[in-house]
């Protein structure tokens, strides 16, 4: 599937102007559905500024509004980006995320024995030479660099790491992790939505108590008896 071409600013207008779900979002950026989850938790390792695919031409109110209304519903896009032109090479990194290679690479090898230079050269964007001065702890920096999940760190995706780690894992003859974290974090938010729904319906009906029984209604206030200068008033 195409994908928009800054799949993480594209992700993170959607969350925070539509009501598609994050797996809609997660499928149509190409992007693991954590890596949604973090930016609708503003968690994500590096502030992102939103980029509306609409003035982008690469999605239409007319889609956006047809996933809404149907979760189930894969958005399409209106057309295809133009392609980046670029020299074969390492992955691109940020000046300002270059010095959290080290702690990207030493989570993986920490981690990820099986996956080989090469595979971690182009997940991260490094050399061959770096990688091996911090598997024989010969870096220059050994004693300051802490494995970090590169995912967190902004240097890879969850996809890519998650593929990089399969096809080490197939090659080594051992069986590939399955990722069991989504299904907890969808049962926990099911279980927190459940609560705040009922929360909601309790409130209602204390609410409508209140106003039939002629009492005041106090739901706006800070502190009893003062009411909050900020709400509006009906």
């Amino acid at each position: 599937m195409v994908q928009p071409l800054m799949p993480h600013a594209t992700a993170a207008w959607l969350v925070d102007n539509s009501a598609l779900s994050f797996e809609q979002i997660a499928e149509f950026c190409g992007l693991h559905i954590l890596e949604i989850q973090a930016i609708a938790d503003d968690t994500a390792a590096t502030k992102l500024t939103g980029r509306d695919p609409i003035r982008a031409g690469e999605l239409t109110h007319e889609e956006i509004e047809k996933g809404q209304n149907d979760p189930e519903h894969h958005l399409k896009m209106h057309k295809e980006p133009d392609p980046i032109r670029r020299t074969k090479g390492p992955r691109y990194t940020p000046v300002s995320k270059r010095q959290d290679k080290p702690d990207g690479i030493a989570w993986i090898l920490r981690n990820h024995p099986e996956v080989t230079d090469g595979a971690i050269g182009k997940l991260i964007g490094t050399t061959r030479t770096t990688i091996a001065a911090l598997r024989e702890r010969s870096h220059w920096n050994m004693a300051n660099i802490q494995p970090k999940d590169p995912v967190t760190l902004g240097l890879t995706t969850q996809r890519e790491l998650d593929a990089a780690v399969a096809k080490a894992a197939k090659a080594a003859g051992m069986a590939a992790p399955t990722d069991t974290r989504l299904e907890g974090d969808r049962a926990a938010l099911i279980v927190e939505l459940r609560a705040e729904r009922e929360q909601h319906h309790r409130d209602a009906e204390a609410a409508l108590a209140a106003a039939e029984a002629g009492e005041p209604d106090t739901s706006d206030e800070i502190v009893p008896g003062i009411k909050d200068p900020f709400k509006r008033q009906s």
